[in-house]
């Protein structure tokens, strides 16, 4: 008989999205009548750019053509929109790097899942916390987590904290780790670190031949001067960390799956014999064999995101979304309640009020309000007694809800 990898059995029973689905679809079948407003879960509500809708509809009839039909791409992503993001994304800031050393991918959430898959099982990792549920879990899978704790937390993992009390500034690990997840402006808190801290995890890293693995999926969002928009703004960042980007929070790709990966040459590793060897030669051989590259049309669409009319029009949708932060932030805020985020980020972190807990005041929201948001302790145990409201709704329903909880709260 066929054996499982049994570090799958050590994961939580749900996925915390699905947790939540299900309680709210066991809401919805005991209230049908309820109008939900659903703040939970990042994913977007306005349409696509129409610059990147325009340039799918003409690679959509390419491939209908026998003169200009596509087959495999490469598994790296076509030079037009590796050459767009190194010159949209990277030179403005004054970043150097080169085609070969971004890879498009369907997504950040898949890359940093599966950029495990060339490192070592015995690496010791570094997680803030709350964090991002993939970098736990893709961790558990591949065996370097250890065992699941009574008090949530993985017996392998090296957690650090991130709370009001550090002003969700994650302090250095006082023990040895190889790998450190970094996530800014932040996924649950919406918060950020300036250029002064991040120098300081880029000096820890290589001071200790660490590796960041930096998640950079919402730094579309920034909007105050003093943080970084890219980890390779920091001296010394090329040599220590790998940077993941995303085109679903910022031109709204949730639905059609497009992200990349930064892996400088200059990145590396070593073997057990102490050899050293590069980050991004085992990544393109892993991509070349698991990944069939991210589709022709979808690159399109992503390549127009950075013309005049595609920035423009990102612009605007980035700029709607941030005007529901100020808003359910403004609101919040007036109900008394403790609220972290939503300047940098379309995340806000609400302290629950009177000691309640992550999961009871979800209960409390959905039901005495018909808000559903995502509970702290979700990503992990210093997110206890807070709860996730995301701005990427539609207008509409933040004001409502806001609405809703100004005169209940």
């Amino acid at each position: 008989m066929a054996s499982v990898n049994e570090h799958f059995l050590s994961l939580p029973g749900n996925y915390l999205f699905r947790e939540i689905a299900q309680r709210v679809e066991h809401f919805k079948a005991a209230h049908p009548g309820a109008q939900l407003i659903r703040l939970g879960i990042g994913d977007v509500t306005r349409p696509l750019p129409r610059a990147a809708v325009e340039a799918m509809q003409k690679a959509a009839a390419e491939m209908g053509e026998a003169s200009t039909f596509r087959g495999y791409g490469p598994e790296q992503g076509y030079g037009f929109l590796r050459r767009a993001i190194l010159e949209g994304d990277f030179a403005p800031r004054g970043i150097g790097l080169s085609p070969d050393e971004i890879f498009v991918s369907d997504g950040a959430k898949s890359d940093t899942g599966n950029f495990g898959d060339i490192l070592g099982t015995d690496n010791r990792v570094g997680l803030t916390d709350p964090v991002y549920p993939v970098y736990a879990d893709s961790n558990a899978m591949a065996g370097r987590a250890g065992e699941l704790q009574p008090d949530g937390r993985w017996s392998r993992i090296t957690y650090l904290p991130c709370t009001a009390e550090n002003q969700f500034i994650p302090a250095l690990p006082r023990e040895r780790v190889d790998i450190v997840y970094l996530c800014y402006p932040n996924n649950p808190t919406g918060t950020t670190l300036s250029r002064t801290e991040l120098q300081r995890w880029v000096d820890y890293a290589l001071a200790h031949d660490a590796l960041i693995l930096y998640d950079a999926a919402y730094e579309a969002y920034i909007r105050e001067p003093d943080v970084p928009h890219s980890i390779y703004e920091i001296e010394g960042a090329r040599r220590c960390a790998v940077e993941f980007r995303s085109f679903s929070k910022t031109a709204g790709f949730t639905g059609v799956r497009c992200g990349y990966t930064v892996v400088p040459e200059e990145v590396e590793v070593s073997t057990a014999d102490g050899k050293r060897v590069s980050l991004n030669h085992l990544w393109n051989r892993r991509q070349s064999t698991k990944f069939n590259g991210t589709s022709y049309i979808t690159q399109r669409g992503a390549e127009a995101v950075y013309s005049p009319e595609g920035r423009r029009q990102t612009g605007e949708l980035i700029g709607y979304y941030m005007g529901n932060a100020h808003h359910m932030r403004s609101e919040l805020l007036r109900c008394g309640l403790e609220v972290y985020g939503g300047t940098n980020a379309p995340y806000l972190w609400v302290k629950t009020p009177d000691g309640c807990g992550s999961w009871e005041f979800f209960d409390r929201l959905l039901r005495d309000f018909h808000i559903v948001c995502t509970p702290g302790a979700g990503f992990g145990p210093s997110g206890e007694g807070y709860v996730r409201l995301t701005a990427f709704g539609t207008r509409e329903d933040c004001l409502e809800a806001m609405a809703r909880l100004r005169k209940g709260l």
